[in-house]
């Protein structure tokens, strides 16, 4: 299958890679750019949660890093976790799914407190409020945004032509982008005519909403889930 991958080109390249030893022709075509965040990040915390692998990058070379590393950390998946592994943390729980399946985790694990949430600016739940709910002190701190990019026009053309015959679709911005992106570009209604592969019910809403030809949701959140469904 010819397969458009719409995240940020370090993770579009890895997921290329992935696609092309399983005989698929990738074509990366980013719509967002990731970009670290100053964060006072004071070292007064029992553990460290992350659900991305962007927190644990952006922090890679923060003064607070290295006390920060000392922490227990809890991520939700495994490329999270390997993530973090490469930043410096060793002692790494990972729940391997999503928010809630993170949730039960520290729940089961007793995780200590104060936890802080290495977060995004754009968040699809709201994990500090369910924490405390479920009696866990948490504090939420920014240490990365996704910037939208102008639509490819690699992406523009292979949609003209209809070369493409799925797109990847990793989180709800980058959904929300490419429809954007494709209307703006004239070339929403071949956008639109291809299957989309979404890794949650959650990114596909807007995909659904704009009445998207085919649309097929990971069995599971997390990559492998995603590039086996196709």
């Amino acid at each position: 299958m010819r397969i458009a991958i719409t995240r940020p080109r370090d993770d579009g390249e890895r997921t290329a890679a992935a696609l092309r030893e399983r005989g698929h022709i990738p074509l990366v075509a980013p719509l967002l750019r990731i970009e670290p965040v100053k964060a006072d990040l004071r070292p007064h915390w029992g553990g460290v949660i992350i659900t991305s692998a962007n927190a644990a990058n952006a922090i890679a070379t923060h003064p607070a890093r290295g006390a920060l590393i000392k922490l227990p950390l809890f991520a939700v998946g495994r490329r999270s976790a390997d993530a973090a592994r490469q930043t410096g943390f060793s002692d790494i729980s990972t729940a391997d799914g999503d928010v809630h399946d993170l949730l039960r985790m520290l729940a089961a694990r007793r995780a200590p407190a104060p936890l802080l949430y290495l977060a995004g600016e754009d968040r699809a739940a709201d994990l500090v409020g369910e924490l405390a709910a479920a009696g866990f002190a948490a504090e939420l701190t920014v240490v990365y945004r996704a910037v939208a990019v102008a639509f490819p026009p690699q992406l523009i053309e292979a949609l003209r032509r209809g070369e493409v015959d799925a797109v990847l679709h990793y989180s709800r911005r980058s959904a929300e982008a490419y429809l954007g992106g494709a209307e703006r570009a004239g070339v929403a209604a071949q956008a639109l005519d291809v299957r989309h592969f979404c890794l949650s019910l959650q990114i596909a809403a807007p995909l659904m909403a704009a009445a998207a030809a085919k649309v097929v949701v990971a069995p599971h959140p997390d990559e492998a889930a995603l590039i086996a469904s196709l």
